[in-house]
């Protein structure tokens, strides 16, 4: 899922290129530029609802609301490190099983 940005495996189908124009290989065939445009919007989009749900749900779990302080306590700082860091190992081995299961199919 987001392979090409947090290291997680590309799911993209052999012989495309990944947003951008960096597809690895020479001899893939090239997307059209619109393809690629339609491929990058789609990731950042994707990206995008990622990072909106990491943050409400790390704020939700971690931070307390009744500010003391502006700075960030001990506790909220290492939980805040620790939810981070879970949601991304938990999208990571989840995009590499989605991968397999469909390397598979």
């Amino acid at each position: 899922m987001f392979g090409g940005v947090f290291g997680g495996g590309s799911q993209k189908p052999a012989g495309q290129m990944a947003p951008g124009g960096m597809g690895g290989g020479m001899g893939q065939a090239q997307m059209d530029p619109n393809a690629q445009l339609a491929a990058a919007e789609q990731e950042m989009e994707m990206v995008t609802d990622m990072f909106a749900r990491l943050g409400d749900l790390c704020y939700r779990k971690c931070l307390i609301q009744r500010y003391s302080d502006e700075e960030l306590t001990k506790a909220e700082s290492v939980c805040t490190d620790r939810c981070v860091a879970k949601y991304f190992q938990v999208n990571r081995e989840v995009s590499e099983k989605l991968a397999k299961l469909s390397q598979t199919n």
